[in-house]
């Protein structure tokens, strides 16, 4: 069993995007998940930051979690570090007394510490109710930490995360247009679309490339087709300044509800409709474009992830498409991002 360190505030789509990379996910927290098993592909996940073979659980509470560790078996050898953490402050534990007890009881069974380059992390995650706001969000908005229903999982750092997105901003690429997608996002999309090495993924709205270059970057061949001749050529530079020019990716320009592929050319199709307000396309027109794309998509492939400023799912189930999952992510406050996972039916 493992415990897995959510990102982001929606835990239900980073478990999404977890079990894309480790199988049995359960949210058990606010900010934690456990897993039955996990894969070398937890590293690439975007909503992932660590996953900890998991050793026990407890209440939220210090006392309880030095009775776990030291009721707990232990079939390791070397030096230690204990890393307590009270995960979005929902619990209010003192963390540094927590590491304090939580070392003397390794010590105490032989264990030496090593603060800076220890031969294993044991991560204390101290965890409120799955939905739980943090001790200061409900201070400020009068609201209470509910009692009871918490977590403590005691783990040994396993994997960490590949945290470079911040290196992979849209406007360091060779063709930037406004509105391209945060790589953390689209990132955890190719993810639950299924890119991995030796997938094939295709954008059939590739616009500037984001999401094939992160399809791209685990090891996924990308393919993209776009209406524009101008974000075809700039996508296929984009991918080639991020995968070099030997990588596996091809782009097209095409007609998205007429697409140059062959059926079941792909293992997912993952893109980001035209929004309406931002879209020459508007009202019935859309409409249409999109019912014709998701059913091209379900033509090439047996899985699909979609993003638009709507649900689209009367026009998905129309395609021939099932809804294994909707997700509503706000922008800001006149903008929601839905994230539709389909499955052929």
């Amino acid at each position: 069993m493992y415990v897995l360190e959510l990102g982001g505030q929606d835990d239900d789509f980073a478990a999404c995007e977890a079990a894309s990379a480790a199988s049995g996910v359960e949210v058990v927290g606010a900010g934690l998940a456990t897993a039955r098993a996990v894969t070398d592909r937890v590293r690439d996940l975007a909503f992932v930051h660590r996953a900890s073979e998991q050793v026990g659980r407890a209440d939220p509470d210090v006392t309880s979690a030095r009775a776990t560790l030291s009721a707990a078996g232990i079939d390791r050898e070397g030096s230690v570090a204990v890393r307590a953490v009270d995960v979005r402050a929902t619990t209010g534990v003192d963390t540094q007394r927590a590491e304090r007890e939580l070392g003397q009881v390794l010590v105490d069974r032989g264990f030496t510490v090593d603060l800076d380059d220890p031969d294993h992390e044991l991560r204390a995650l101290f965890a409120g109710p799955p939905g739980t706001d943090s001790t200061a969000e409900n201070e400020v908005s009068g609201g209470t930490i509910p009692e009871g229903g918490g977590v403590c999982v005691l783990g040994w750092l396993a994997a960490e995360s590949e945290r470079g997105f911040g290196d992979r901003r849209p406007t360091d690429r060779p063709f930037f247009q406004p509105g391209s997608m945060d790589p953390m996002l689209a990132r955890a999309l190719v993810n639950i679309a299924g890119a991995r090495e030796g997938a094939t993924v295709v954008d059939p709205m590739c616009g500037t490339g984001g999401l094939l270059l992160e399809a791209g970057l685990v090891g996924a061949r990308a393919v993209g087709n776009d209406a524009q001749a101008k974000m075809a050529h700039g996508t296929r530079a984009n991918l080639r300044d991020a995968l070099g020019p030997d990588g596996d990716f091809g782009v097209c320009r095409g007609d998205v509800t007429r697409l140059p592929l062959a059926d079941d050319c792909a293992d997912a199709a993952v893109f980001d409709v035209p929004y309406g307000r931002q879209s020459k396309i508007e009202g019935d027109s859309l409409a249409d474009l999109v019912g014709d794309a998701l059913a091209e998509a379900h033509r090439i492939a047996p899985r699909a992830v979609v993003v638009a400023d709507r649900p689209w799912a009367e026009e998905a189930l129309a395609a021939g498409w099932t809804v294994e999952a909707h997700f509503e992510r706000r922008v800001h406050n006149s903008l929601v991002r839905h994230v539709l996972v389909l499955d052929r039916a």
